[in-house]
């Protein structure tokens, strides 16, 4: 496996990381916030209501960060690829105003 591609993995592994905490982050705080409201809704109505809303929410955005991984994957040598070059440019144009 080349430089190149350890790299790109690397960000790729962290990415799919970060976005999966997030997921798992947002499913804790609606659970924590319905939990911690529950008494507050004036009815069973209200309180069905809430939860149907709170569980479309969990789903479509746990459905959209699964597409966006899907589709990071997908595209991950080109557009990762792309980064690491701007990143490299950058350290190297860094590198040269520091040093001369």
């Amino acid at each position: 496996m080349s430089d190149l591609s350890k790299r790109i993995e690397a960000m790729h592994r962290r990415d799919t990381t970060v976005a999966w905490a997030f997921v798992l982050g947002l499913w804790f705080a609606i659970i924590f916030v319905a939990l911690g409201t529950w008494h507050l809704a004036p009815s069973t109505a209200a309180r069905s209501a809430l939860l149907v809303g709170g569980a479309v929410v969990l789903m479509f955005n746990t459905a959209a960060i699964v597409a966006m991984l899907g589709h990071y994957r997908e595209d991950r040598d080109f557009m990762y690829g792309l980064d690491i070059r701007f990143l490299d440019e950058a350290r190297a144009a860094r590198r040269k105003r520091k040093y001369g």
